[in-house]
């Protein structure tokens, strides 16, 4: 799987990267981690708010850093 962190780089963005990989850690799961930092690329998504979160393509959540917890169900 493929996990996408949208955002410019910033504190929130670093701790939605965190809590992702403690759930693929957590479940047992393999996934390649990106971090998406072009706004442009971001819009492509439709995320007007950032840091958003990407897995396999899909976005599942976006202005607000998701739990671990949020990221296991999503996995």
């Amino acid at each position: 799987m493929i996990i996408k962190i949208l955002g410019g780089g910033c504190a929130n963005c670093d701790k939605l990267e965190a809590n992702a990989r403690e759930a693929v850690e957590a479940m047992g799961k393999e996934a390649t981690f990106e971090k998406v930092k072009d706004f442009g690329a971001i819009m492509g998504y439709g995320v007007m708010k950032t840091p958003a979160l990407v897995i396999d393509e899909e976005v599942k959540v976006s202005g607000r850093v998701a739990s671990v917890d949020d990221i296991k169900k999503f996995l």
